[in-house]
C-alpha cells in the first residue's frame, strides 16, 4: 500500500509501458488489472529462490523473463546484492533499488517514492489511491445489501498487538453506535487471519445482531469496494492504509508508532493519538465523540 504513490507515478511516466509486479499475489491484488499492474508474478514460485543464492544456476525461462524489463525496481531487501547480480547475470539492463526497510524521520511513502528521483520522476502526491473494478463493487454490492447506511467498518486488529486497542472497548464502541448514541445503523467488523482472536470475541457478542455483519479474510479488492461505501476505524496497519486508499473517511488510533512515518496521507484521514503512546488510556468516549465529530 506505501509503494502506491512510487508506482502511480511510474504509471503516469509510463503510461503505455507494460508494468508487472513481483510480488505476493494475495497483496499485489490491489493493483493488479487496477490501473497500476497488468500482470502479477509470485514471489513464492520455487524457481526463483535461487535468486537469493550467489552464482545460482538461473533457469532459462526465468532468464528470459527478468532479462526482458527495461526497468527493474526492487524492494527486496538485499544488503549483499546477490539479487541485483542475479538480476545482471540475466541480462537486465536497468535495476533501481527502494529501501527495503523504513527508517524513523520520513514518512514512508515519501522513503519508497526516492528511487523514482533517479529516474527524474517527481513524486508530489503521497496519498495512496486504489481502483476497484466493477466486479469488485458488484460484489460489494451483494455483500452489503441487506444492510441500512450509512455503514461504520471497524477493524479491531493490527499487525501487532501492542498496536491494537484493547478488542473490550472496541465491543463498548460498537455497542454505542449500535444503541443510537451515532448515527450508524450498520456495523461491519473487518478481520484478517491474524485477527481471528478478535473475532472470535466479536462474533460471541454481534454475532446474532442483524445491524452487524463481518467482513472476514476478504480479498483486498473486495474488501477495498466495500470500505469504500463505509466510514472506517482502526489501527496502524495496512487495512486501514486500504480504507484511506479506497476513500472512506477514517479515524485511526495510533499508540506506540509515529504516524508522521507510517498514517495514510491521505485528506480524509484523521489520526487519534493516545495519551503518551499508550492506547489502554484511550477511552472510548473519545473515540466516540472523535466519530460526531
Amino acid at each position: 500500500m506505501l509503494t502506491l504513490p512510487a508506482l502511480k507515478a511510474l504509471r503516469d511516466a509510463y503510461s503505455s509501458s507494460q508494468i508487472e509486479i513481483l510480488g505476493y499475489p494475495h497483496i499485489a491484488a490491489v493493483a493488479d488489472k487496477r490501473f497500476y499492474a497488468d500482470a502479477v508474478r509470485s514471489i513464492e514460485y520455487g524457481a526463483l529462490s535461487r535468486f537469493f543464492a550467489r552464482n545460482a544456476e538461473i533457469s532459462l525461462d526465468l532468464r528470459d523473463y527478468l532479462g526482458g524489463f527495461d526497468l527493474i525496481l526492487s524492494y527486496l531487501y538485499d544488503p549483499d546484492q546477490i539479487f541485483e547480480e542475479n538480476l545482471c547475470r540475466c541480462g537486465a539492463r536497468n535495476i533501481v533499488c527502494g529501501p527495503a526497510r523504513i527508517v524513523p524521520g520520513l514518512h514512508a511513502a515519501q522513503q519508497l517514492a526516492e528511487p523514482l528521483q533517479q529516474l527524474g520522476i517527481n513524486v508530489s502526491d503521497f496519498s495512496a489511491k486504489i481502483f476497484p473494478s466493477s466486479e469488485d463493487r458488484e460484489l460489494a454490492q451483494q455483500f452489503l445489501g441487506r444492510f441500512d447506511s450509512p455503514v461504520l467498518a471497524l477493524h479491531p486488529g493490527s499487525g501487532s498487538e501492542k498496536k491494537n486497542w484493547p478488542i473490550q472497548n472496541w465491543i463498548d464502541l460498537a455497542k454505542t453506535f449500535l444503541n443510537g448514541s451515532v448515527p450508524f445503523p450498520t456495523i461491519i467488523f473487518v478481520s484478517g487471519e491474524a485477527d481471528e482472536k478478535e473475532m472470535e470475541q466479536l462474533r460471541a457478542v454481534f454475532g446474532s445482531e442483524p445491524r452487524a455483519g463481518f467482513a472476514r479474510s476478504l480479498a483486498l479488492p473486495q474488501l477495498a469496494a466495500i470500505l469504500e461505501r463505509s466510514t472506517f476505524i482502526g489501527h496502524d496497519s495496512g487495512i486501514s492504509h486500504l480504507a484511506a486508499a479506497a476513500g472512506a473517511p477514517c479515524l485511526i488510533l495510533f499508540g506506540p508508532t509515529d504516524p508522521g512515518v507510517w498514517a495514510p496521507k491521505n485528506q480524509n484521514v484523521r489520526v487519534l493519538l493516545s495519551p503518551n503512546g499508550n492506547l489502554n488510556q484511550l477511552t472510548v468516549a473519545t473515540v466516540r465523540d472523535a466519530i460526531r465529530n
